[in-house]
């Protein structure tokens, strides 16, 4: 570790890796047992991402809410709480007393499904690719390949100038 400031560096030891990737030892995580019911899983095969071998999996969410009428959740909510001033600005949903309808909660019935794409480096068993899909709007995460070899070891040397602190 190196304190630029006082230009000291401190070698701190680190536990031994063990070689390989580990593999889930849960089995929904691997892909096992358990099934959402409205969850598909595709696979989409093999494919290079800047030369680096990745394997594709399309996960699509089907969405499950229920659209409710301003008329509908006024109703609900008059039962629940009757005391409760009604207002156009400040109508009730159901079990929720109090909170505001949103304008177009009609369009609730209509949210597209959650599309997520899934590509992950054969190699190093990491997500190089991800892309999702919703109702919400779209998101790209890209983990650029870089090297998988050793580091040079001059990367690890203390800089000149530096004071070895103990640790």
């Amino acid at each position: 570790m190196l304190d630029h400031l006082k230009k000291e560096a401190m070698i701190i030891p680190m536990p031994a890796v063990s070689s390989g990737i580990s593999q889930p030892q849960n089995s929904q995580a691997s892909g096992g047992a358990a099934h959402h019911p409205a969850l598909q899983v595709h696979d989409l095969g093999k494919a290079l991402i800047e030369g680096v071998e990745v394997e594709g999996k399309r996960y699509i969410l089907a969405q499950e809410q229920k659209a409710v009428s301003k008329m509908q959740a006024q109703q609900m909510s008059s039962k629940q709480q009757p005391q409760a001033p009604q207002s156009p600005q400040a109508l009730n949903m159901p079990g929720m007393p109090g909170m505001p309808i949103p304008p177009n909660l009609q369009q609730l019935a209509k949210l597209e499904p959650t599309v997520t794409e899934v590509w992950t480096s054969v190699k190093l068993g990491t997500a190089v690719l991800t892309k999702v899909k919703s109702s919400a709007g779209e998101q790209t995460t890209y983990c650029k390949p870089t090297s998988t070899g050793e580091p040079h070891p001059s990367l690890f040397e203390i800089p000149p100038g530096y004071k070895l602190k103990k640790s």
